[in-house]
């Protein structure tokens, strides 16, 4: 397993939920992501792929995310493959005390020995780039929140 992580967003489930899914505010929240493109045609759903194009180490990186689980403002997983090693981010919400709280799991499967080898290395590359993507998006929605009701802090 590569990391977890959980944060306590001040903010309705409904709004966590739909903010993080929208993989076109991903530039917004994930340092390293330049752009994301919607492959898939209709709502976001199991099965929807999302092009996304991120700046590793000065080299942009294209990578296709398909969504493999999407329980609306409860669940979603998103899986990439590439070359063996196939990366998987599950997200589970909670509505708690007034506002959301989101559980991660970063995830790598890898095939092959060559692959087995390089895994760890690939594991600490996601932490470093994936890290605080969570307090990124903790400091975003709040944000919103704070500039939509002024009052409510």
């Amino acid at each position: 397993m590569a990391f977890k992580e959980s944060v306590y967003i001040d903010a309705p489930v409904e709004t966590v939920f739909d903010i993080t899914t929208d993989f076109e505010q991903s530039p917004l929240i994930m340092e390293t992501v330049v752009k994301t493109e919607k492959l898939t045609e209709g709502p976001m759903q199991a099965g929807t792929e999302v092009k996304e194009v991120r700046n590793v180490r000065g080299r942009e990186i294209e990578t296709v995310l398909v969504v493999a689980e999407y329980v609306p403002h409860q669940t979603y997983t998103v899986k990439s493959d590439s070359a063996g090693m196939t990366v998987v981010y599950r997200y589970e919400f909670a509505a708690k005390e007034g506002g959301t709280t989101i559980d991660f799991t970063g995830s790598i499967q890898s095939k092959g020995l060559k692959n087995a080898l390089i895994k760890p290395l690939f594991e600490r590359i996601l932490k470093k780039e994936d890290k605080d993507h969570l307090v990124k998006l903790k400091d975003y929605i709040e944000q919103q929140e704070t500039d939509r009701f002024p009052m409510k802090r």
